[in-house]
């Protein structure tokens, strides 16, 4: 397509919307792993194993291709995205071994909510009205989800809603990257990255590994690494604003699961909140307002108030 920007493919939404349902039925795996290992290990260790197994894949891969496949000017950009990622699974894996994995879900995939507010905050772009009308729409969903439950709203629950900001900073860091990383690349430095920095926190959070937890740990590992190459490919057929709506599959997909392991039927309020939530974030990522473009907004978010795309 001429004049595109390099990295992206032909626009081609059902293709994208495959590869995102695809790559959060792996997101709703890796929910599911982290909190069956849970129980017989830390966080901080469920953080490491996700991201090491996935950096032992990669490195083969990447040095196939030379030290020019490492080569990137987009280094801080990285950072942020690794930053972001690493806070968001964090959040999640903290939130899901105290409340149900549906609305721990639920509440951090409220992420697309989020996005276009993001966007505003980088940019000032005007945010339109539809767009502010969602995020209503869908925190009312949130509320409902919440507070006719007998745990009311705590730590878990905060913790669950903190990692949705994280996740929305790193969904529109990898669109942000896909315009000029290559594909292994961006995983590469995103494990590397997450790896080193969960690694002060897995050995603060240190528990033995019993060896019940191992085949649970490798399951962990490779569910985020499709989930990861998955999502980053998606990006290159459309846009994180286009697909945004597809990653409310893995509410759907957890709720499933949370019923089949650990029979927590969705109550009438969740399904109405469930309902809220993704209508919501439909009409937020939906709303008519401008795409912020990749160089712009990576100069803004990687480099601060500084002009330089570099």
């Amino acid at each position: 397509m001429s004049g595109s920007p390099a990295g992206y493919r032909t626009e081609n939404l059902g293709i994208g919307a495959l590869l995102t349902t695809a790559a959060f039925f792996c997101v709703a795996l890796v929910g599911m792993l982290a909190k069956i290992s849970g129980q017989y290990t830390s966080t901080g260790v469920l953080l490491l194993f996700q991201n090491a197994i996935c950096l032992l894949v990669m490195i083969p891969v990447v040095l196939r291709g030379g030290r020019s496949s490492l080569r990137t000017d987009k280094i801080g950009l990285h950072i942020l995205r690794a930053a972001a990622g690493t806070g968001c699974w964090y959040a999640l894996f903290f939130a899901i071994m105290a409340i149900p994995l549906a609305n721990a879900t639920l509440l951090t995939y409220s992420a697309p909510l989020w996005m276009p507010l993001i966007a505003w905050a980088v940019t000032r772009q005007r945010v339109a009205a539809p767009t502010w009308l969602g995020a209503g729409v869908g925190f009312a969903g949130v509320i409902l989800v919440l507070q006719p439950q007998d745990h009311g709203f705590g730590i878990p629950e905060l913790s669950a809603l903190a990692g949705a900001l994280l996740l929305a900073v790193a969904m529109m860091s990898v669109r942000w990257l896909g315009a000029t990383e290559p594909v292994a690349r961006i995983l590469f430095y995103y494990f590397l990255l997450s790896t080193v920095m969960t690694i002060p926190i897995a050995v603060i959070d240190w528990q033995p590994i019993p060896s019940v937890v191992w085949p649970g740990l490798i399951g962990l590992g490779v569910a985020q690494l499709f989930s990861q190459i998955l999502i980053v490919v998606a990006y290159r057929y459309a846009s994180a604003e286009k697909v945004g709506p597809f990653i409310y599959s893995v509410i759907v997909f957890s709720a499933v699961i949370d019923w089949i392991v650990w029979h927590h039927a969705p109550t009438a309020y969740m399904y109405v909140g469930m309902a809220l939530v993704i209508g919501g974030g439909l009409i937020a990522v939906r709303a008519k307002t401008e795409v912020p473009q990749p160089d712009t907004v990576v100069t803004k978010a990687a480099s601060g108030p500084r002009s330089s795309a570099g």
